[in-house]
This record gives C-alpha cells, structure tokens and sequence, in this order.
C-alpha cells in the first residue's frame, strides 16, 4: 500500500496535534516557552523574567581580594575607637547592622560631627594604606 504525500502530512499534522495536546497536559516548564508577551507584542519567556545578572568571576575574586586587604589595613592602621566606628558604620563584618553618625554618637556619649570627622579621618587612613600597597 502506497501513501501519498498528503496522506503522510495529514498523519504527521494528527502527530503533532497529539504531542502538543499532551504536552499542555503535562506539568513540565521549559525556560524558552512562551508565557506572553510585552506592551509592544514581544513574546516573553519563562528565562527572559527569571534570569538574573550574571556574576563576574574576575569581579568576585577581585571584591573578596581587596576585602580581605582591606580588612588587614583596618587592624594595622586604625585606633580601636577609629575601627569601632567603621565596623559601625558600614556593618563589618558583613551583614551586621549599618549605624547612623547619630546613633553612634549616642553611644559613644559625642557630638555627631565629631563622629563624622573620626570616621572621615579613618576611612583617608585606610585610602592611604591601600594605595601604598
């Protein structure tokens, strides 16, 4: 029996009705399917909401470097009084909580523009000291 080329194409056409019937069935999510599109028709996918800034390994290695120096120039240069207010002030180490001049001022029984001149004095020591590494 010999089929001819419309009958292959209907049958192929029948096929992928089929997959694409099981597929709006199916629970799997594809990155590049269609989810819509934009105010100007442009088809949006799944990866184009859900993809990030990738991060720059030369970037990352060079922050983490330079923290880590940075660090060594905090204990080496500054007073203890000088090191307290920056960890205070920038939330060192990481993820500690920032303190306003205000706060810290509060705190360490000073004037808030005396806060503000012992933190710009540390952080031109610190500046210094890594420029002359």
């Amino acid at each position: 029996m010999q089929l001819y080329i419309s009958e292959i194409s209907c049958i192929a056409n029948e096929l992928l009705m089929v997959f694409r019937s099981e597929k709006k069935l199916s629970k799997e999510v594809y990155l590049n399917e269609s989810i819509g599109a934009d105010k100007e028709g442009n088809e949006i996918s799944l990866i184009d909401v859900t993809a990030g800034e990738e991060e720059d390994m030369v970037d990352t290695i060079v922050q983490k470097d330079n923290l880590s120096r940075l660090g060594v120039f905090i204990d080496k240069v500054l007073t203890k009084r000088e090191k307290k207010i920056i960890y205070m002030r920038y939330g060192i180490p990481d993820g500690e909580r920032e303190y306003t001049q205000r706060e810290i001022a509060e705190l360490f029984g000073i004037s808030r523009s005396y806060v503000s001149r012992i933190e710009k004095k540390a952080l031109l020591k610190l500046k210094d000291a890594y420029e002359q590494q």
